[in-house]
């Protein structure tokens, strides 16, 4: 069974509030599940670059975890097409013309292993309007990895993430990630949103044990457009130890499920930290006297 049929049974195995919020450059379901009820409410996103897919396994385990406070939307394989060329190659494109686009993009090695964009070869975790196009790392034609998109939103996927999380209107996101075991909280948010902000991201390294850090030279991620446009805090999840190779065999998902099982589970109960308003007035006075 690959990771695309293993999500598509839990989804349909799931109760209570469920729904197809778009499709794949190939036209596969991107599913959503809920969990829990009333606010705050959080999105968490898994697999959004392919040969990552691991974290979708991750997902049914914070599905039956739950949260503590509020609900959770979880949406397991946010890049289906992309999770499917790393862990099955071209045998998961049925176009011929398809395949051989791809097998161009990935300098005509038939090993996708370490495939990250979609079909269209775009990254989709630098296809949003945060200083997109600017990253250190960015490229601007298709490409197994990094490549921006011709816009903003350009991709089926990245749209309906968008407009999934616009709907919803969320407290916080979190985007699951392999590797290294850190979390990226920040992206120039003002000073009392970030120390709202890094309280929460410290919640979450106290349950991983996961460092804080500051992905420099990186944008136009999901993480970063939440935090500039939506005003929300949102955190960018880097599961799994560096000693493990992509893509993360089953040693590697032990230890993401290890580390991570509560996390979620013990940011939704951090309530308080997720009101805004005036208490960022207050936060960014405190700030100062440090």
């Amino acid at each position: 069974m690959d990771i695309y049929e293993e999500i598509t049974r839990f989804y349909e195995r799931t109760t209570g509030e469920k729904r197809i919020i778009g499709k794949s450059v190939l036209h596969r379901k991107i599913y959503a599940v809920k969990v829990g009820r009333g606010r705050p409410v959080g999105l968490v996103q898994y697999a959004l670059h392919g040969r990552e897919f691991v974290t979708a396994r991750l997902a049914p385990v914070h599905y039956y975890a739950g949260v503590k406070t509020g609900s959770l939307w979880i949406i397991p394989l946010m890049n289906p097409d992309g999770a499917l060329l790393s862990e099955t190659g071209l045998s998961s494109v049925k176009s011929k013309n398809v395949q051989k686009r791809l097998l161009a993009l990935n300098n005509g090695k038939e090993d996708f292993s370490l495939w990250k964009a979609n079909a269209r070869g775009v990254d989709l975790n630098v296809n949003f309007p945060a200083e997109w196009g600017k990253g250190a790392s960015n490229v601007f034609s298709p490409a197994p990895e990094n490549y921006v998109g011709k816009k903003p939103f350009s991709e089926p996927e990245t749209l309906a993430l968008k407009r999934f999380t616009e709907k919803i209107q969320p407290d916080y996101t979190v985007s699951y990630h392999t590797k290294g075991e850190e979390i990226y909280w920040y992206f120039y948010q003002p000073i009392g949103a970030c120390m709202r902000d890094k309280r929460l991201a410290q919640a979450l390294s106290r349950s991983t044990g996961y460092a804080l850090a500051h992905a420099k030279g990186s944008a136009g991620g999901y993480k970063d457009w939440c935090i500039q446009a939506l005003h929300i805090p949102s955190f960018t999840v880097e599961a799994g130890a560096d000693e493990f190779t992509h893509p993360l065999k089953e040693d590697g998902l032990k230890n993401i499920i290890e580390r991570n099982r509560l996390a979620i589970y013990d940011l939704s109960s951090q309530k308080d930290a997720f009101e805004t308003g005036s208490d960022n007035i207050v936060l960014a006075k405190e700030y100062e006297q440090i």
